[in-house]
This record gives structure tokens, C-alpha cells and sequence, in this order.
């Protein structure tokens, strides 16, 4: 592919969708754990060939909204993006951005609610789990046992410190070359640094079009992938149940479609095509209308393993074409639009 090709890629990436971070923290209550807190003598113990883990200062029932919460939040980034250069970011298309940002911010707010009720809970918890922690040292009986104790009670931060363990931060960025800015560089050094900084940015722009062009190919695969993927996981549904075709089953087909189409930033025709060709086929019929029509049933069957078959094959073709076409796609969007 020439460079200007390359170049076109590049930008109809940047213009095509954004990049998203979002970070939850929160304390998790772990500490090292150390072998006299649980009746070793740490000199018998090789750290070249052992690892005793970590203590939980509190149960983890304590934590379970919380955890909950950020469970939620990847997995929603990874359902609705794409992870960049190696999960360096996630690529979130225009189409879903809106929807994207406005949910994350719900999580946001349920997360501060949830932090608040830790922190309110914080002291009673505390006092329970060091009182659990004085019983359970007490029953192995160690030599040392209250200064066991006394070093477990120090691992609890204050209350009024705990705020600054919990954090939950989206930041939105453009997917943009490094530049060589001259600019700032003062007059006595810019004979060397000039050319340094030139031939770094050069060869970082080079690279992150090399990644970009096989990011955009993996996006188009991955999203066939799925399709095939669910297309398995329908079929397996309807032949394990006893009553056949359910209506949650045909509902996740409607609800991937519809996810494809916002997500399909680097314009897979062919693959749109043939599902909306499936769901104008094989979605206008009802789950029970499936039940009680055997040839209909065998239609669905049919269909979504054919759909199933070419998907998986489009997913090992070839996709510089398409890769090629999007950045056509970009420039033609930005002469419009100009």
C-alpha cells in the first residue's frame, strides 16, 4: 500500500471515532502476607520458591458492589469499542459515542454511591474483621501474636483517608501522528535535536499507520468472528432446548444486528448486507410461529448456519480492499463535509 493510501487510512480513523480510557479504583484491602501471620517462621520459607499471596483486611463481601460496578464497566467498554495498539485505549466509534459516554456516567454515579456507602460502613467493618483477625492468630498460637496483631491493625488506612484510594476517570483522546515541534526547542540545541525529533516523529507516524491499517483489518474480523460466533451459539440453543426456538434467542440476533450497524465504523458492506438480508428472512417470524412450523423451523436452522459458515469464511479473507476502501471512505466524508 502506497503511503498516501496509508495516510488516507490514518485519517479516516481519526475522523471515524475517538479513543476512550476509563480507570475505576478503588481500595481493595489487600496486603502482603507475611508467614508469621500464619504460623510459619519466615526463615524456613524461600522466597525464590514460595509466594503465601495476600491478606484481605476486610471480607470480600465488602467489596461486591464495588468490584460489581467496575465488572460492569469493562465489560461494557469491551462490548461497545475496540481495544487500540494492545489495549493501550479502546476505539469508540462516532455512532456510539453518545450512548457510550451517557452510560458510563450512570456507572460513574453508581460507583460515587457505592464508595460512599463503603465509606460509611468502613469503621464497623474494620472492627469486625480486626477482631476476626485477633481470634484466628490467637488460635494458632504464636509467641508473637500481639505484635501480629498490632502490624495487621496499622495495614487499615484512617477513614478520613480513604477517599483519595477511589477514582473513576473516562478521558476521551484523538487519534493523532506525534509531531516534530520545533518550535520550543532553543536555537543553541536545535542543530542535532531537530533532525532527532523529525526522524522520531517520522518513524513513530509510520508505525502507528503500519498499526492502523491492522487495526481497522482486525476490527472487520473480529466483528465477522461474532457473527459467526453467535450464529453457533443460536444453533446450539435451539437444539439443546426442549421447546426449541425461544424469542430471547431470535432477540439477541435483532440486538447484535442493530450493535454491528453502530459499530461498523469501517463500513463491512458485505457483512451488513447479509444480515440485514437475515433479519428481513428470518426475524419477521416469531419464536412460536418457529415452534409451530417445523419447515419454518428448518428455514431459521438453515439460515443461520449458512450465515454462520460465510461469516467465518469472510473472517480468514483478505481485507486490504476493505481496509482500502475505508480510507477512500474518510477522504470522500472530509470533501463532503468540507
Amino acid at each position: 500500500m502506497e503511503n498516501h493510501q496509508k495516510n488516507e487510512v490514518f485519517q479516516a480513523l481519526a475522523r471515524e471515532g475517538v479513543l476512550i480510557t476509563t480507570t475505576v479504583s478503588y481500595w481493595r484491602g489487600h496486603k502482603k502476607l507475611r508467614p508469621e501471620e500464619v504460623g510459619l517462621e519466615p526463615s524456613k520459607i524461600s522466597d525464590r520458591l514460595v509466594c503465601l499471596g495476600h491478606k484481605r483486611l476486610l471480607p470480600r463481601e465488602c467489596f461486591e458492589k464495588l468490584a460489581l460496578i467496575e465488572g460492569r464497566v469493562h465489560a461494557y467498554v469491551e462490548e461497545n469499542t475496540f481495544p487500540f495498539l494492545g489495549g493501550l485505549a479502546h476505539f469508540l466509534p462516532n455512532a456510539k459515542l453518545d450512548e457510550v459516554t451517557h452510560r458510563l456516567k450512570e456507572l460513574e454515579t453508581e460507583f460515587h454511591n457505592a464508595k460512599e456507602l463503603f465509606i460509611v460502613c468502613y469503621s464497623q467493618w474494620r472492627d469486625v474483621a480486626i477482631a476476626e483477625w485477633k481470634t484466628m492468630i490467637d488460635g494458632l498460637g504464636l509467641p508473637n501474636a500481639q505484635e501480629v496483631v498490632a502490624a495487621i491493625e496499622a495495614s487499615y488506612p484512617a477513614q478520613h483517608r480513604l477517599d483519595r484510594f477511589f477514582g473513576f476517570n473516562t478521558h476521551l483522546f484523538q487519534v493523532v501522528a506525534p509531531l516534530a515541534n520545533v518550535q520550543a526547542i532553543a536555537e543553541a540545541d536545535q542543530r542535532g535535536i531537530i533532525e532527532a525529533r523529525q526522524r522520531a516523529a517520522q518513524e513513530a507516524e509510520e508505525h502507528l499507520r503500519h498499526e492502523t491499517e491492522s487495526f481497522v483489518a482486525d476490527c472487520i474480523t473480529t466483528l465477522r468472528a461474532q457473527t459467526a460466533q453467535l450464529c453457533t451459539d443460536m444453533l446450539a440453543s435451539i437444539g439443546s432446548s426442549e421447546t426449541g426456538v425461544h424469542q430471547k434467542t431470535l432477540n439477541r440476533l435483532v440486538r447484535f444486528i442493530d450493535q454491528f450497524r453502530s459499530l461498523n465504523f469501517a463500513g463491512d458492506r458485505e457483512m451488513e448486507e447479509q444480515l440485514a438480508e437475515v433479519r428481513q428472512q428470518l426475524l419477521s417470524r416469531s419464536a412460536e410461529e418457529y415452534r409451530s412450523n417445523e419447515s419454518w423451523k428448518q428455514t431459521l436452522i438453515n439460515g443461520l448456519t449458512g450465515l454462520a459458515d460465510r461469516a467465518r469464511q469472510m473472517a480468514t479473507e483478505d481485507k486490504s480492499a476493505l481496509v482500502r476502501n475505508f480510507g477512500e471512505m474518510g477522504k470522500r466524508k472530509f470533501a463532503l463535509a468540507a
